[in-house]
Order: C-alpha cells, then structure tokens, then sequence
C-alpha cells in the first residue's frame, strides 16, 4: 500500500534517515535493508524497544539498533539466554525453567535440575547452542491470554513460570517460541537464532529462588555473548585477568581477612596485615578530616526501636535490619546508618547559627541484611564500616558544603590511586513519589542545590531518576579501576525531611528558631568494599605507603639469621613494616616467595653484607638494584613513602 499517509521514517544506526511509504512489520522492513539485516538487534518506536513482528502506525519513527547500543546489547543476549535454556531443555527435558536476563556483560538462565552443571555438561550444552545457531530458527512472539498461558505452562510442567503467571497484572501474556521451546517472557528478541555470533558459557553457580535462602536452591548458568569472535577474545582476556585480581581469592593467598561459616556470612574477620591497610586508611582519613574542620564522633552499635521508627527507616528500611532485641521491656535494634545519633547529639545542646556548619564524621559500623546470595567477599557484606559524616548547615552554606564534600571525595580517591570515575546525579522517580517523604518544594531545593555545586565544579553528570533515597536526591561517584570497572563509591546526600521529622532548630541572627539543612555523605564508602576494590584496582601488589609489609629481609643462611634481625631491627625502629623470612630454604625459594607475597622491596643478607655493613635491595617486578648501606636504603624508603603522603 502506498501513499504519503502510509510512510514511516527510519533512522538507521549510522544516523542516515530513510523513509517507507508502505504499512509493514520490523521484521520486514528489515528485508527490506539487506546490508543491515545481519547487525540490527533492535528497533524502537516512540522510546521504547519493540518486538520485530510490530508494525509500526502511519506516520511512526523507528530507530534500528546494532549491538554497539546497549539496548541492542540487551536484546542480542536475551536471545542467548533463550538458546541456552532450549540446549537445556533438549539435553535436561526433566530441567525446570527459571529466569533469563541479560546482564552487564552477558546473560544467566536459572534451572531446577536436581544437581550441579559440572564443566563438562556445560561443554555439551554450549555445543547445543552452537547447533540452535546453525538452525537459524526464527524467533516468534505470541500473545495469550492468562487462562491458556497457564494451561500451557501447567501441561509443561514449569511450575517457576507458573508462579511468575500469577503475578502479572495483564489478562494477556507473551511468550516467543524458536523451534520447539516456548518461554514466557517480554521480549524483545532477535528476528532468528542465526543471528548470534560468538556465544560461551562462562560458568555454573547455585542460585536461590526469587535469592530467597527459604526457597529452592536452582542452577544458574551464566554465559556472555558478541556479534564476534575477536570481541569475545578481547572479553575473555579481561576477565582472565579479573580473576587474577579477585579479591577473594588474594585476599586469602595475602592472609588479609576470611569470612567464616562459624562466625556468619556477609561478616569480616581482618587479619593482622588487613588490619595495617586499614588502619593506614583510617589514619589518613582522620587526619584530612581534621584538617577540613570536621569533630570525629562515635555512636552505639544498637538503638532503641522508636529512634529508627521515627527516622522513618522502619517505615522505608525495614526489610534490610537486624531482628530486634527486647531489652528491660524496650525494643533494640542493631544499626543500619548512624545518622539518627548525630541527629540526637546536634539535639543535644541549643544551636545558633554561629555554630554553623557542624561537621560530624564517625568510622561507624554498621549492620544490614543482605541475602546470601547477593553476597561477594568484602564488596557486599552484611557488617561494615562507613566513613561516614553528617553536616549540619543554613540553606546559605549548603552549596558550599556540598562543593567542598565532591573536592574531599575527589582528593581521597586520587590519592589512594583512583584517578577516573562517573558521577551520577540521583533523584526522584518523578512518577512515584510515595516512594519518597516529604513535599515537592524541599525535593526541587535540595536537587537544585546539588545541580548547582557540580556546575560550579565543572562536572559531568548524568540525571538518574529513581535511584534517590526515600529522604533526598544524592550525588554518586562511581570509581573506575585498572581494568575500567565501576565500583560503588562517594555519595552526597541532601536531606530536608530527617531535621523536620526530629524537630532540629537553630536560632538565626534575627533571635528566630529555623530549620538547618542536612547533608549525609561518606567519600570512601564502606571501608571493607573500598578495601575489596584496592586489592583488585592494584591486584594485591600495594604500594609501598599502603603494603601492609613494605621489606622483608632475606638471610642467606642460619647463620645470617642474627645480622638480618638487626636489619629488620633498625627499620622498624624508623616507622617501616618489617618482617624476616627465617625459613630454612634457599635464596632463590625465598624471593620467590616474597615476590608472590607481592613485598614491596627484598633485602637479601650473606657474608658480603653481613662484613660491610650493607643489604642486596630487590624491589618487587624490577630485580636487583645492588648493595645499599641500610641508612642509604632507608633514606630512599622514606622519600617514597613521603612522596605519597605530600602528594607528589
């Protein structure tokens, strides 16, 4: 059919607008478009991404999408999943079906299948893949209505799609079918099958239901896909060297810290020497603190029920606190935040704007539950350490406050060795508010005021609707590491609601009661995240300033044992961390062992040293750097150490 009332406008993923004056599907305008055919992934119309058998209405603009989109990424690897989950169903018919999204770097699908996928069942479910791809099977979505959608899935015996079913609202549901495997799912997908390129399934891990420990515990196979092999290479190299720097597993082989089964999960034991990285990062944190007019405080591990009641977290929170305690007829809880207690210490006292701003900061430890099969080694954990601080501030001082919080936080992560982050401006879902407290207007000043200071800043933000907290929009900084990864990081918090809720007063200059301003922000984060993020940023092999052991003396022999302890004497007399290998093996084992210990610096003692008074220095991934009389070496030691603390 033709005629100008027909046509659509198509933007294409090389920014090049053509137009149709025909009423056809995605699918076969895509038949229309040979040289694209083979790279679309997806298609949007009016913002959202639409299924291939749409037809768009007269008049519509559909953009195509190539993998290079991440809406196009998500597309193509949701596709995957479903090839996964029917190379499943053909080699496991017995197998049950969970879910299947794409991920940030690929895709999982969860199945009930009784027992675990070892490598080699993954091996011939991957080669079933490979043959879904070679088929080339088309890809059809189907509408249904809920009665024959349950009946379909009743006669399959999926009982997890079953219970899914009956949550969704609509009285029709999709499902798309390839071939001879059908899922309930939204969509969108691929036109056909054949369309993915390089597929591999990465590795298997248990999963709860719903990641409710009280439900069944299914199999999740997770996988990654790329329109290439060369770009699936390059991904598996860097994971490959992701795993090198898992901080789980060097933070075992460096002796840092465990998380034990008898002590609780999600709950950090440190060991002596993550104790020195923390202690370092605590001690630096305080000192710069001070320097910028913060009073350090400290708070309770538990509080009363009714403080958190009042705060409105038992309202907002509550899933993620402790059970409570009953205590002389009064109801505790374990902390999740410390802000009400520094609410309750300003309280304390009769406020003037001469006092202000108050600067409160706390390396406060605090509790949340998180179910355990979110938790990852020091990164999500269900007991930890905030940097944290509140300011107590007029409306007139808040942009300032909040200008000089983003310079802290951008120092901090500089000097620990984060130089590139992305910042994020986190503020309201503006379609559900009751998801927040408090009126629009104090919303709209505190969003303005932190709109304001990254502009005077500079900075480059990006608005994310629906990631603020129920009391106030944020700014978040994201660090990256040396792999590029993001890491959770700094947040700036601005907070009308908790000083009305607590009644907070400060008397102006004009002998008047008013409402100060709060601001809630930690420029590390948690302390144990932060620590898990240093051992992968510098995979384990800290910086001299920050080795939990910066020299480790090596005697050639027994009998150099007394000359090198006189050594590792002076040095620890001089502020350094020392230790002295006093096994009874050779050099050669020795450096190799502090090499994979990743020491900073290696002073191997013999007769030559021990008659001259010198050390044979070894500095980690360099080598010999000769003999060096001990004060000369000490001296070098410290000018690199101060380097650090100056800045340089």
């Amino acid at each position: 059919m033709e005629g100008a009332g027909m046509s659509m406008e198509i933007q294409l993923p090389d920014g090049t607008c053509v137009t149709v004056e025909e009423k056809l599907s995605i699918r076969q305008l895509l038949d229309r478009l040979p040289e694209w055919k083979n790279k679309i992934t997806a298609a949007v119309i009016a913002g959202c991404l639409v299924d291939m058998d749409e037809t768009p209405e007269p008049g519509a603009r559909v953009e195509f999408l190539t993998f290079d989109d991440p809406r196009g990424r998500e597309v193509y690897r949701h596709t995957a999943a479903h090839v996964l989950a029917q190379a499943v169903k053909r080699l496991h018919p017995q197998a049950k079906l969970g879910i299947g999204p794409a991920i940030e770097d690929g895709f999982y699908y969860d199945f009930d299948v009784g027992r675990p996928f070892t490598p080699e069942v993954l091996e011939d479910i991957e080669r079933e893949m490979q043959e879904i791809i070679r088929q080339d099977l088309p890809i059809r979505r189907q509408l249904l209505s809920r009665e024959d959608a349950h009946r379909l899935f009743r006669e399959m015996g999926e009982s997890y799609k079953l219970e899914i079913l009956e949550e969704l609202p609509d009285q029709q549901v999709s499902v798309y079918r390839q071939g001879d495997f059908v899922d309930l799912c939204t969509g969108p997908h691929l036109p056909r099958t054949g369309m993915l390129e390089a597929v591999k399934l990465l590795n298997a891990a248990g999963a709860y239901w719903r990641g409710d420990e009280r439900r069944p515990m299914l199999q999740r196979i997770y996988g990654t896909a790329f329109p290439d092999r060369e770009s699936l290479n390059q991904y598996l190299k860097r994971l490959e060297e992701a795993r090198k720097r898992d901080h789980r597993r060097l933070g075992r082989e460096l002796d840092l810290y465990s998380i034990q089964e008898e002590c609780g999960p999600g709950l950090v034991l440190w060991h002596p020497k993550g104790a020195v990285i923390r202690e370092i990062i605590e001690n630096f944190w305080r000192r710069e603190h001070r320097k910028r007019g913060y009073e350090l405080v400290y708070s309770p591990h538990i509080g009363k029920a009714d403080l958190w009641r009042k705060s409105g977290h038992l309202e907002w929170f509550r899933e993620n606190m402790y059970g409570s305690m009953l205590v002389e007829g009064a109801e505790y809880l374990l902390k999740p935040m410390n802000c009400p207690f520094h609410i309750l210490m300003y309280k304390s006292a009769t406020r003037s704007y001469r006092d202000l701003p108050l600067r409160w900061a706390e390396l406060g430890t605090v509790y949340r539950y998180e179910r355990s099969g979110v938790l990852h080694g020091l990164l999500r954990v269900r007991g930890f350490t905030q940097d944290d601080a509140h300011i107590f501030c007029t409306r007139d001082q808040l942009e300032d406050e909040i200008v000089a919080v983003v310079e802290l936080a951008l120092f901090m992560l500089s000097r620990f060795g984060f130089e590139q982050f992305e910042v994020k401006l986190s503020v309201r879902d503006p379609a559900k508010k009751e998801k927040y407290v408090g009126d629009d207007s104090l919303w709209q000043e505190a969003e303005g005021a932190l709109v304001a200071a990254l502009n005077r800043l500079g900075m480059r933000y990006r608005v994310e609707e629906g990631e603020a907290k129920f009391y106030g929009p944020a700014i978040d900084i994201e660090l990256k590491d040396a792999l590029g990864r993001g890491w959770q990081g700094p947040t700036i918090q601005v907070d009308f609601n908790l000083p009305e809720r607590f009644d907070l007063t400060y008397m102006g200059p004009d002998n008047r009661q008013h409402r100060p301003v709060m601001v809630h922000r930690t420029v590390l984060g948690a302390l144990e995240r932060f620590l898990g993020n240093l051992i992968e940023h510098y995979a384990g092999a800290f910086p001299t300033w920050l080795a939990p052991v910066q020299v480790r003396v090596i005697p050639v022999g027994e009998r150099h044992l007394p000359y090198a302890q006189e050594v590792a004497g002076k040095l620890v007399e001089s502020g350094f961390r020392v230790e002295v290998d006093t096994r009874n093996e050779k050099v050669g084992f020795k450096i190799r062992g502090a090499e994979l210990d990743k020491i900073p610096y290696m002073l191997v003692v013999g007769d030559r040293e021990q008659e001259r008074g010198t050390v044979a220095v070894r500095r980690r991934r360099e080598g010999d750097l000769g003999p060096m009389r001990l004060a000369e070496f000490a001296m070098m030691l410290e000018q690199e150490v101060r380097q650090w603390e100056s800045g340089g």
